[in-house]
C-alpha cells in the first residue's frame, strides 16, 4: 500500500514508519517538525539524541535499501497544500499522529490550550475534508487516546468504542441501539480526541469513509526492531515533566538516583502498551479496514494496566530507588479502577509485549547511555491543572532536596540489580 503518515517524526509516527516501510509499504511521512520546535520551547531535548529528518531517512535507506520519502507540511493550516499532495500520491490509507499529544502540556498555559485545540482539531478536520475534496478514497487510521473514556469507576470494563443501551420510543418499546462510549476527558488533549470521534462519525455517516480510531493506553519503551538498526534511526526519549510517561520517568529517575515522583496517592490506572506492540497493532488496523458504509471501526489499543503506585514499587523493589509522593497537579480521581476490553486485537493476532524486568532493563540501558544529557530540573511535572492547584506547586521540598542533596545511586549497579 502507499501511506501517508502525518506526524511521522514523532515518538509513535517515526518506528511507525520504519515498521510499515520494513514490511513493504510505499512510505511518505508528511510533518511539520512541531514536536521539535517544543523541544527548544521547553529547553528540553529528547534524552536520545535523534537525527534530523533527512538523516534519518538516509540511514533507513543505507540500512535497508527502502526509501521513505517526505513532505514538510502543515495539516493544520495549510489545506490546499495537502489537497494537491492527495491528489498527486493517491494514498491507499492515511494515519493520524499529526496532534499535539502530551495532556500535561495541553494545561500548561492559556496560550498552550489554545494551540492544542486549534492544531488537533484543526488537523483532523482538513484531513477528512481535503479527502473527500481530492476524492481519494484512502482508510484513515487515527491515534486516539484510552483517555476519551476518562479515569474515574464506570463499576464496568471500558468497551471497544461502543456502548449497548435500552432506549424507549415514543411507541412506549424498548429497543437496543449502539451508541459511542459517553466521553469524559481529563485534559484540553483529551477532549480533542473526543471531538475527533464525532468527526470520525459524522463523515463516515455522510461520505462513506473508511475510519479506524485506535484508543491508545501510555506507551512505554523505546526501541523496536526497526529502530535499533542503525543508531541514527533512534526513537525519541522524553522524560520531562510535559512529555515524559510515567514508566519511562521513573526508569530515568532510577538511573539517576532521584526519587520516583508518585502524584498524590498513586492509586490512578492506567492501561500501557509497549511501542512494539503500538506498530504492530497499527499494521493489523491496515490489514483489517472497515468496509465503505460500515461505521467507523474502534479498538482498544492497550494489552494491560496498573495503578501509578505499582509500577514505582516495581521499579524501587528491582533499582532501591526511593519513593517520594508529591503533590497531584491534575484534577482526577485520587483513586480509580480501569477494566479494559482488548479482544479485537488479540482477535487479529496480536501477541502483547508485557512489562517485564528484560524490557525494563533495554531502557535503563538507553538511559545510562545517554544520562549526560539529561536535565534533573526539567523532571517535575508542574503543569497544572487548575489555577487552585496552581497555588500549591512550589516544588515539595523533598524534591527541593532532592535535585541538590540527594546522593547519586550508581546507575550501573541499579542495572546489575534488575537483572539479578
Amino acid at each position: 500500500m502507499r501511506l501517508f503518515i502525518l506526524g511521522g517524526d514523532g515518538f509513535v509516527g517515526w518506528p511507525t514508519s520504519l515498521h510499515l516501510s520494513a514490511q513493504g509499504h510505499e512510505v511518505v511521512i508528511i510533518d511539520n517538525l512541531s514536536r521539535r520546535h517544543i523541544d527548544v520551547e521547553l529547553k528540553v531535548e529528547s534524552l536520545t539524541p535523534i537525527a534530523s529528518p533527512a538523516e534519518r531517512c538516509r540511514a533507513w535507506r543505507e540500512a535497508t535499501g527502502k526509501t521513505i520519502h517526505w513532505e514538510t507540511l502543515d495539516v493544520a493550516s495549510e489545506y490546499s497544500r495537502l489537497v494537491e499532495l492527495l491528489h498527486a500520491w493517491k494514498p491507499d490509507a492515511v494515519i493520524d499522529f499529526a496532534q499535539q499529544r502530551a495532556a500535561p502540556y495541553s494545561m500548561k498555559t492559556p496560550r498552550l490550550k489554545r494551540y492544542t485545540v486549534n492544531n488537533n482539531v484543526s488537523t483532523t478536520h482538513n484531513l477528512l475534508c481535503a479527502l473527500v475534496d481530492a476524492e481519494v478514497d484512502a482508510h484513515v487510521v487515527h491515534l486516539g487516546t484510552m483517555g476519551v473514556y476518562g479515569y474515574s469507576d464506570t463499576g464496568s470494563a471500558i468497551p471497544e468504542g461502543y456502548l449497548n443501551v435500552e432506549v424507549q420510543g415514543g411507541d412506549g418499546q424498548r429497543r437496543s441501539v449502539d451508541i459511542l462510549h459517553p466521553t469524559n476527558p481529563g485534559s484540553i488533549y483529551h477532549a480533542t480526541k473526543c471531538i475527533d470521534q464525532i468527526l470520525f462519525a459524522f463523515y463516515a455517516k455522510n461520505d462513506g469513509m473508511r475510519i479506524t480510531d485506535l484508543h491508545q493506553g501510555i506507551v512505554w519503551g523505546t526501541q523496536t526492531r526497526e529502530t535499533a538498526l542503525d543508531p541514527r534511526l533512534v526513537n525519541r526519549f522524553d522524560y520531562d515533566g510535559d512529555y515524559g510517561t510515567v514508566l519511562n520517568r521513573f526508569l530515568v529517575q532510577a538511573a539517576l538516583g532521584y526519587p520516583l515522583t508518585v502524584h498524590g496517592t498513586g492509586g490512578q490506572t492506567r492501561a500501557f502498551i509497549h511501542i512494539s506492540d503500538t506498530v504492530r497493532c497499527i499494521e493489523l488496523a491496515l490489514r483489517h479496514a472497515p468496509r465503505r458504509g460500515e461505521r467507523v471501526k474502534i479498538f482498544n489499543q492497550a494489552t494491560e494496566t496498573h495503578r501509578v503506585r505499582e509500577l514505582a514499587h516495581l521499579v524501587h523493589r528491582q533499582t532501591g530507588c526511593p519513593i517520594d509522593y508529591v503533590h497531584n497537579p491534575r484534577n482526577e480521581a485520587v483513586e480509580n479502577d480501569l477494566a479494559v476490553i482488548n479482544e479485537q486485537f488479540l482477535a487479529l493476532g496480536l501477541n502483547p509485549v508485557r512489562l517485564h524486568e528484560g524490557l525494563m532493563q533495554e531502557v535503563l540501558d538507553t538511559v545510562v547511555r545517554f544520562k549526560e544529557r539529561i536535565r534533573r530540573e526539567r523532571i517535575p511535572c508542574v503543569s497544572a491543572w487548575t489555577r487552585a492547584h496552581d497555588t500549591q506547586l512550589s516544588l515539595p521540598p523533598a524534591i527541593d532536596d532532592a535535585l541538590v542533596k540527594q546522593p547519586k545511586l550508581d546507575a550501573l549497579s541499579c542495572i546489575g540489580e534488575l537483572a539479578s
